[in-house]
């Protein structure tokens, strides 16, 4: 607090000249004053607070750097790194997810709270964002921030440093012994049932989902005896508008298509940037399976209509979604 102000009275008034003693007045005591204290001297508080934050935020990443040098971090049986995605993936597609394509995200309330569940999803972009996104929508969105395990195709795998970095976010191989063994630990597991039909189908046939296989995620679910979750995911089909395939360049390069779009490959590098669209993901309600006889898995007809129920609620979810949509971009 400012220093109090030193108020002058008749002491320290001039005398008049000649003039005797003079008669002295009782004065009444002045009441104290008091400065109002500027708003300013409450500044420093938020930066003595900030501070100590930023002091934790800085020894808490350098001991993550001491751990990484050292070994001293976990991974599971699949590779999957805990720390490395919470504090170094989940941050850098936090921007695209926040910033860029500005996601909603609907319907988080049904994945449940914990135990293991299996999340069915279309699949569309050319390049599969729209299961990086739907990873980040489970963590930063479900109150539990659960990590969702994607199960990923065997081409993710056969990519130098791709590979790497999907096994330590998490991400399995498509296969039904993985995704029940995970299942059965009480993970949360992504599949996208459309695989490469899904992603690499043209422009023309967008939100238009493709075959959703022969029902093997469906089996898995059941002998795990864990619920499905629908996930209809709008946004993702716009970010590269396929109007092409060179067929021929595909093969020879050994991938599923290669994709010829407004911007790819004719402005090089920065054809791959994809447009800002505006996404959506919503979770359906969860089909439960823990009713069902052991011997379910092995009934055929039963698989091909759970599939079908499956398939159905996420297309006409998308339906609907597009519908209540705006645009593209807002």
């Amino acid at each position: 607090m400012a220093d109090a102000k030193v108020i002058p009275f008749d002491e320290d008034r001039p005398r008049r000249r000649g003039a005797g003693p003079r008669r002295v007045r009782a004065v009444p005591a002045p009441e104290p004053v008091v400065e109002a204290v500027e708003p300013a001297a409450a500044e420093p508080a938020p930066v003595e607070a900030a501070g100590p934050a930023w002091d934790r935020r800085i020894a808490g990443g350098l001991a993550f750097l001491r751990r990484r040098v050292t070994g001293d971090y976990e991974v599971d049986e699949f590779g999957y790194d805990k720390e490395l995605t919470d504090q170094v993936l989940m941050s850098l597609m936090r921007p695209l997810f926040d910033k860029y394509f500005r996601v909603e995200v609907k319907g988080i309330e049904n994945i449940p709270a914990e135990g293991g569940a299996l999340i069915v999803a279309n699949h569309s972009g050319t390049l599969p964002l729209d299961g990086l996104m739907m990873q980040v929508a489970v963590h930063d969105h479900h109150p539990a921030q659960r990590h969702l395990r994607l199960l990923a195709a065997d081409l993710v795998f056969m990519l130098p440093v791709v590979n790497e970095l999907a096994r330590k976010a998490g991400h399995t191989l498509a296969c039904s012994e993985d995704a029940q063994r995970l299942l059965e630990a009480g993970e949360l597991v992504g599949v996208m049932p459309e695989g490469f039909k899904g992603i690499g189908k043209p422009f023309g046939d967008r939100y238009k989902l493709q075959r959703f296989g022969r029902g093997g995620f469906v089996s898995t679910a059941l002998r795990a005896g864990t619920p499905i979750v629908p996930c209809s995911i709008v946004g993702a089909e716009e970010i590269y508008p396929m109007v092409g395939n060179a067929k021929t360049l595909a093969r020879l390069l050994g991938i599923p298509y290669f994709p010829i779009t407004p911007t790819f490959p004719w402005l090089g590098p920065l054809g791959a940037v994809p447009l800002p669209t505006k996404w959506t993901i919503q979770f359906g309600e969860p089909i439960v399976t823990d009713g069902y006889p052991a011997e379910a898995a092995e009934d055929p007809m039963l698989m091909f209509n759970l599939t079908d129920e499956v398939r159905e609620q996420i297309q006409h979810t998308l339906y609907k979604l597009l519908v209540q949509r705006r645009s593209v971009f807002f």
